[in-house]
C-alpha cells in the first residue's frame, strides 16, 4: 500500500460567500442562455461550482491550475536527476495558473520527473507514483517536460503518461466506498492515445489488485474496446467499472452516434455514479461548446455492479490492478462527493473553455520558446512547401491560404526549449500536444516525448545561419553534421554527401536552409 505524503501544504481556504455568489450568478447566466465561457465570475472555478451547487470536490488535481478561486498552494513536485533534490511547484498568484518558470528553472542543465501531484481540497487526497500491482511492476514518473501547453495565456506543462507511469493514493479521505455516489471529471487529450489498459481517473481499489466487480468507479479514455459492439474509432469516454470498460448498462455500447471524441487535442470527460441504480457518462470539446452526454442510465446487468463496492483509492493513468501498458494526457481533474447537477456540469464546462487551452502564445515567427512557427523550404523548386507532419511521417506539402484547416494545423509547430540543450530547439506539434518532430533512422516523425535521452537528444535541433546563405539550417543535436533537410518530400536528417540517397550534395546547401515563418495556424 502506498502512504501518504507528510507534505504540509499552505493554507487555502476559500472565501464561502464570493465563491457562492459568482457561482450562483454564472449558473444562472447558463441556464438562461446568457452567459458566454469567457464570462464566467471570478472566483466560480470548478470546485467552487460544485461545493455551490452541494457535491464538494473531495480531490483537485492539477498540474495546470487552481481548481479553487482562492487556492493558494503547491499543484505539484518534481525531482531533479543531477542530485535528486525535489521542488514544489505552485501558482503564479492564488486561483491562478502554474509557475512553470519555477519548474524550467530548477530542472535546467538536467532532467526532471513528478513524483507527487497535490490535492487541492481540504482532503489532502495526493498521488504518488505507483507501486506494484497484481499486473504490473510499480510505476515511474512521467518526464516534467513532456507536455507543454499553453493555459490562461501562461506556458505551463500538463501530465503526459506513457506504458509503465502512473499515480495513486491508497489513503484517501472522504472519497466514496460501498455504493456511495460520486462525480468526477478529467481534462485529457484525444491525440495521446492508445488501446491498451486502462488509462484512468478515479476511483479504485485499496489494494492495487483487482477485487471483483463494482469495486473500481473510474473515468477510462482510449481506443480500447472492452464489449464489442463499440462505434466508430474512438477513443471513448467510459467507465472502468473494474473488469471491463462500460459504455452502457450491457457493457457495450448502446449510442451508434458515439463514434469517439476524434483526435480533439483537448477533451473533457465526465462520469458520475449514484452507486446503486445509475451512471452517466459525458464528454465535450475543451476548447469550446458544452457536454455531450453518451449514456445515462442503469449500473450493468451483471452481478456485483448494483449496488457499487467502490473502495476510495484515486488511481491516474493506470487501471485498479497497475495493469500499465496505456497512454494518456491529463491536464486537470476532481472527484466530487455526490452526484453533481447537470446545471453544475455545464457551469464547469465553460470555465474549462474559458481557460483556452492550446491557446496561441501571443509570439509568432520566431525561434523564442514558446512561439508559432512554419517552416519554409528556400530551395526554388519548393518555396510555397512547409514542414509537416502527415499520418505521423515528417514530409514536405505545399501549404497556401486554401488549404484544409487540417493541413494549415498539421504545417504549424511550437517551438520549445531543446530537450537534450536549452541552447538548441525542439518542435512541438500544433495539434498533437506533447508530440514532437524527431528523427529515428534518419527519417523525421512526429512522435510523443516519452522521457528517454535517446528521444530528448533524437528531438532536439541547434539552429545556425542557412548553409545557402539565407534563413535557418538546423543541426541534430546528437549528428552535429547532419542537418534537417528534404529530399523528395520526405524529411530526414541528412550530411552533406554520403551513402544514402538523402546525403547527396546536389541542392544540399538549399535544401537544409529555411524560413522561420508565421505559423499557418494560430
Amino acid at each position: 500500500m502506498l502512504t501518504r505524503s507528510p507534505h504540509i501544504r499552505p493554507g487555502r481556504l476559500r472565501s464561502a460567500a464570493l465563491s457562492v455568489l459568482a457561482v450562483c450568478a454564472t449558473l444562472a447566466a447558463l441556464l438562461l442562455g446568457t452567459g458566454a465561457p469567457q464570462a464566467a465570475a471570478a472566483g466560480s472555478l470548478p470546485c467552487d461550482i460544485y461545493a455551490a451547487a452541494g457535491t464538494p470536490c473531495v480531490a483537485a488535481h492539477s498540474l495546470v491550475r487552481a481548481l479553487y478561486g482562492s487556492y493558494d498552494g503547491p499543484l505539484y513536485q518534481v525531482q531533479r536527476a543531477s542530485d535528486g533534490a525535489k521542488r514544489n511547484i505552485g501558482l503564479l498568484s492564488a486561483g491562478g495558473y502554474a509557475d512553470a518558470a519555477a519548474q524550467d528553472s530548477f530542472c535546467s542543465g538536467t532532467t526532471c520527473v513528478i513524483t507527487e501531484i497535490y490535492d487541492q481540497s481540504t482532503r489532502h487526497n495526493n498521488l504518488t507514483v505507483e507501486g506494484a500491482g497484481g499486473a504490473g511492476a510499480a510505476d515511474v514518473g512521467a518526464p516534467a517536460d513532456a507536455l507543454p501547453v499553453t493555459a490562461g495565456g501562461h506556458q505551463v506543462y500538463g501530465l503526459e503518461i506513457s506504458a509503465g507511469m502512473g499515480y495513486r493514493d491508497n489513503s484517501t479521505s472522504g472519497v466514496a466506498v460501498n455504493g456511495q455516489a460520486e462525480g468526477m471529471y478529467m481534462v485529457t487529450s484525444g491525440t495521446h492515445v492508445n488501446n491498451r489498459c486502462c488509462f484512468d481517473y478515479g476511483n479504485a481499489e485499496t489494494n492495487n489488485k483487482d477485487t471483483g466487480n463494482g469495486h473500481m468507479d473510474a473515468i477510462n479514455f482510449g481506443t480500447e474496446c472492452w464489449f464489442a459492439p463499440c462505434y466508430g474509432q474512438g477513443p471513448w469516454v467510459q467507465a472502468d467499472l473494474e473488469n471491463g470498460l462500460f459504455q452502457s448498462d450491457a457493457g457495450y455500447s448502446k449510442n451508434t452516434s458515439d463514434t469517439g471524441t476524434g483526435p480533439l487535442p483537448f477533451v473533457t470527460a465526465l462520469l458520475k455514479n449514484n452507486g446503486q441504480n445509475h451512471f452517466a457518462l459525458k464528454y465535450g470539446n475543451a476548447q469550446s461548446g458544452g457536454l455531450t452526454t453518451t449514456y445515462s442510465g442503469g449500473e450493468p446487468t451483471t452481478s456485483g455492479y448494483s449496488p457499487m463496492h467502490q473502495e476510495g483509492a484515486i488511481v491516474l493513468g493506470t487501471g485498479g490492478d497497475n495493469s500499465n501498458g496505456s497512454i494518456g494526457s491529463f491536464f486537470e481533474g476532481v472527484m466530487t462527493s455526490g452526484i453533481p447537477t447537470d446545471a453544475a456540469d455545464t457551469a464547469v464546462q465553460a470555465d474549462i473553455v474559458s481557460v483556452g487551452y492550446g491557446g496561441a502564445s501571443g509570439s509568432a515567427g520566431t525561434l523564442n520558446p514558446g512561439a508559432e512557427i512554419s517552416l519554409r523550404a528556400t530551395t526554388s523548386c519548393c518555396t510555397t512547401d512547409y514542414v509537416r507532419h502527415q499520418n505521423n511521417a515528417g514530409v514536405l506539402s505545399s501549404i497556401t491560404s486554401g488549404s484544409s484547416a487540417l493541413d494549415r494545423n498539421d504545417a504549424t509547430w511550437i517551438v520549445r526549449r531543446g530537450l537534450a540543450s536549452s541552447s538548441c530547439v525542439s518542435f512541438e506539434s500544433r495539434n498533437y500536444p506533447g508530440d514532437f518532430l524527431r528523427h529515428y533512422d534518419y527519417r523525421l516523425y512526429r512522435q510523443p516525448m516519452d522521457g528517454t535521452a535517446q528521444f530528448r537528444a533524437d528531438a532536439t535541433f541547434c539552429p545556425q545561419t542557412g548553409k545557402n546563405g539565407t534563413g535557418t539550417s538546423f543541426a541534430s543535436y546528437n549528428y552535429p553534421t547532419r542537418y534537417l533537410r528534404h529530399y523528395a518530400y520526405n524529411l530526414y536528417t541528412a550530411s552533406d554527401g554520403g551513402s544514402h540517397d538523402f546525403d547527396s550534395s546536389t541542392s544540399w546547401t538549399d535544401d537544409v536552409s529555411w524560413a522561420v515563418s508565421p505559423p499557418w495556424a494560430p
